[in-house]
This record gives C-alpha cells, sequence and structure tokens, in this order.
C-alpha cells in the first residue's frame, strides 16, 4: 500500500514548464532571468521526489512545489542582509552582526566601495605606498604600539602571527586559557593549523610564572596568552600579570603574544563594568604582539587588528599567509574612520556600541514612555526594567540596567515571528510569555519604525 502510495504521489509531480507556466510563480519571478526560474523549478521537483521517496507523504505534490519555488523566489529577490532593529538587550550580538559602525565609518566604508582610493599610492610621490600606514599612525598615538596590521578577523590574526612568527616551534599557554572563541573554533586547532607546537602549563585554575619558566627550552618561540573574553573563572584561581610573562619572555629570549579577544581602546569602569584589559595596557605591559577584533567592543567593521613590535609585525606582513588573509578597502576604511573617533576624543559620542554602554537610563526610559504612547496605550503592553548584555564574547556575567517594553500574550513564540519577518525585522527575546524590546540596544533613528512594527504585529494577531 505505501508503494502505491508514493508511485501515485510521484505521477503527480508537475513538470518543469507546468511549474514555470503557474502564475502564482511567474508573479513571483517577474524580473529574474528565466534560465534561473527553470533551475529552481528543476531543484524544487527534485526535493519534493525525493521527499515522497523517503516516505514523506503529502497531499498534493504539485501544490508544495510551486509553494517551495514561490519561497525561493521571493527569497532570491529579497536582501537577506536587510536592516534588523535589535530589541534583544544585547549590544555585540553576534548573529546580528555585532557592531554597528557610526554613520561616519559607514559612509567612509561606502565611499571606498563606490570608487577608487589610494590604497597602496601615495599621491604627493605617486609611488606605490603601504596600506597601514594611516592605521599603523593612529594605533601608535593610541596605544603605543610601533606597527600595525589588520587582517580579515581576529582568528586570522591568530592564526597568521603564530604561523609567522611559531611555526615548527612550541608556544607554551596556561592551561585554563586553551579556550574556545565561538563557532567551534579552538585555540589549540589553530596553534596545530599554524604549525607552532603547542606546551600546556599549569592546571585548570592555577598557574603561576614559573610554570611556564620550568617549560620553555630551545623549541620556545612564545609565550601566549589569551584573554578569557567569553567566560569567567571564579574562586581558588591564579594567572601571571602581563609584566610578569613580559619580564620572563625578555629574560629567556622569547617573545610574548596576547589574543585580546575583545580590543577595547576605552576603559568600561566608569560605566559600572568590570575593567576590561585595553589594548593600551597590553603594550604597556610589555606585550610583543596583540591581536583583537575590529567589531567588538573596538566598535567598527569585522577585523583582526595586530599590533605589536615594529620587527615582528614587519616580519608577519610578509608570511605569505598575510595576503591570504588581509582585509580589503572598505574594512581598512572602516578601521580608519572608527580610529578617527578616538583620535578625537569622541568615541562614546559616535560609536554605537559606547553609546549603548554610555546612554543614561532616564534617556531609556523617556523612550519607552515615547514609544507606549505612539502605540496609544495598548492592554498588555507595559514599561519594565530590563538589563542589557554587552555580548561578543565581551565582559561575561556583566549586566547593565536598562528600560524596555513588555508584551503580554499568550502566544509569545507566535508573535515575535511576526516581528522577527517583518520589515525592518525586529528581534526581541522572550522572558515568561512576555515579549521583551530592550530600548538600550535599538538605535535612535529606530525608534519610529519600531513603533510601526510593534503596532504592525498586534493588529495581525
Amino acid at each position: 500500500a505505501d508503494t502505491s502510495r508514493r508511485t501515485e504521489l510521484l505521477r503527480q509531480l508537475p513538470s518543469v514548464d507546468a511549474v514555470t507556466g503557474n502564475p502564482g510563480v511567474a508573479e513571483a519571478a517577474d524580473g529574474v532571468k528565466p534560465s534561473i526560474v527553470t533551475a529552481l523549478a528543476r531543484e524544487c521537483i527534485e526535493r519534493t521526489r525525493q521527499a515522497i521517496l523517503s516516505g514523506d507523504v503529502c497531499d498534493d505534490p504539485a501544490s508544495r512545489v510551486v509553494a517551495e519555488i514561490r519561497g525561493e523566489l521571493e527569497s532570491l529577490s529579497g536582501a537577506r542582509l536587510s536592516e534588523v532593529i535589535n530589541a534583544t538587550g544585547v549590544i555585540i550580538h553576534t548573529n546580528l552582526g555585532r557592531a554597528p559602525v557610526s554613520q561616519e565609518t559607514s559612509q567612509a566604508m561606502s565611499l571606498a566601495a563606490g570608487r577608487y582610493t589610494p590604497l597602496e599610492l601615495q599621491l604627493s610621490s605617486g609611488k606605490r605606498g603601504g596600506r597601514m600606514s594611516e592605521i599603523s599612525q593612529r594605533l601608535r598615538l593610541l596605544t603605543r604600539a610601533d606597527d600595525s596590521l589588520v587582517v580579515n578577523n581576529n582568528a586570522a590574526a591568530v592564526l597568521l602571527v603564530l604561523s609567522a612568527l611559531c611555526s615548527d616551534r612550541e608556544v607554551i599557554l596556561s592551561r585554563s586559557q586553551a579556550v574556545e572563541i565561538g563557532g567551534g573554533f579552538r585555540i589549540p586547532d589553530v596553534m596545530a593549523q599554524s604549525g607552532a607546537r603547542l606546551v600546556e602549563v599549569g592546571t585548570t585554575n592555577r598557574t603561576y610564572a614559573r610554570d611556564y619558566d620550568d617549560a620553555i627550552s630551545q623549541e620556545t618561540a612564545a609565550l601566549l596568552t589569551v584573554h578569557w573574553s567569553n567566560f569567567r573563572i571564579v574562586g581558588f584561581t591564579s594567572q601571571p600579570s602581563l609584566a610578569e610573562l613580559s619580564e620572563l619572555a625578555r629574560s629567556r629570549d622569547v617573545i610574548l603574544i596576547e589574543d585580546l579577544g575583545s580590543g577595547s581602546l576605552l576603559d568600561t569602569g566608569p560605566y559600572g563594568l568590570t575593567p576590561e584589559p585595553t589594548v593600551t595596557q597590553s603594550i604597556e605591559a610589555g606585550v610583543d604582539v596583540v591581536c583583537f577584533s575590529g567589531d567588538k567592543l573596538f566598535g567598527g567593521p569585522q577585523a583582526g587588528i595586530i599590533s605589536g613590535r615594529r620587527d615582528l609585525i614587519q616580519r608577519i606582513s610578509r608570511h605569505p599567509l598575510a595576503r591570504a588573509v588581509r582585509a580589503d578597502k572598505t574594512a581598512l576604511a572602516g578601521i580608519s574612520a572608527t580610529l578617527t573617533h578616538y583620535t578625537r576624543g569622541e568615541a562614546v559620542q559616535k560609536i554605537p556600541v559606547w553609546k549603548m554602554i554610555s546612554m543614561d537610563r532616564e534617556r531609556l526610559r523617556d523612550r519607552c514612555e515615547w514609544y507606549l504612547s505612539e502605540l496609544g496605550y495598548p492592554d498588555g503592553v507595559e514599561i519594565v526594567e530590563t538589563s542589557s548584555a554587552i555580548g561578543g564574547g565581551a565582559l561575561p556575567g556583566d549586566l547593565i540596567p536598562s528600560w524596555g517594553l513588555a508584551i503580554s500574550t499568550s502566544r509569545p513564540d507566535d508573535l515575535a515571528r511576526q516581528l522577527r519577518t517583518g520589515t525592518p525585522a525586529i528581534m526581541p527575546h522572550i522572558d515568561d510569555n512576555r515579549l521583551i524590546l530592550d530600548a538600550r540596544t535599538v538605535l535612535p533613528e529606530q525608534d519610529e519604525a519600531l513603533v510601526r512594527g510593534i503596532q504592525g504585529a498586534l493588529w495581525s494577531g
């Protein structure tokens, strides 16, 4: 009986011409090349065929194919990376692209993308110039690092540094710092890929400078320290300071490398947060090479930034892998523009991540009051106190008091889906059958769109 049913369903599969000639498909395919529509039709028919053969019984295979290709065509015509309003309360949200950049940085990146730029040219002399001169100068003034190099992300930065400076030699790392840095990428795996040999010292909770000292041999190239950016070990713990490790490295003629992770250039303490180590502090403590992200607390586009001793940075920049992972002109323009905010002392006023971190709670409550009044004070919607997280592998456990809207509903998942699939998409979080929309992570210029999106979801529900 099952075999005959599958046979009948397979007979009901439409032809490619029947699918492409369907009025609904033709409407969705407006503006799409016919050859692409045909290819999609074949794919959808084949997927449905395989589903039937696997025992997935459907009442109307033809309707299923038509619905599937319409969805594919609508997705193809739209921009997947469209605007999202982040109301989750997570400031550096990895799934939403981490740090939004400032308007000035966005404009600089757009200009670089759409125009020719003097990327490797000195306009004054007409001769070829370095890609990094401007960025290196600004980072030197801000962090006191001799030189810097920008690659496409921090994982690439760590891989490049280890490949260039430590291949076929030993790198000593505290056992507590053999961490996973997100997306399944683990420091020991990155090190193995670089050709360096990992030597773990100490224990999970306590490591001393003498542990590194005892492990140094003629095969040792570097000491590596990795910042606990996305977790904490508390209680009976001990780790040597960067100054201790720097002194040890110099006395034993090895280099000290730090994977700093989030890469803050500002002190987080004044904002009620746990002090996050800054790039400047690492350089001043004697770290030879420090790697950090461009799109976390730095507040710029995705990038991995390598700063430190000039001789080491030059060695790293000459390694063949450097060209494979180098940043493009748009990322460099964005990093440069973001650094301008720091050199002008306007980072807190201009960079969205720092604007969110520093935003006054009363200002947040005022915005929530405005949301509520624009919505017309509907039943089930109220202003609530909430807490924002830094996110992005920075300051784990630290929360900032905030304000938001709470929407009580018997079907929170359905309402959340309506908000996510609206234009623009709105990302709330669900807490105890309530949708919470944290105002801290909503960009002020998105306030009106947020209200319209909530109105549309409430009315359609």
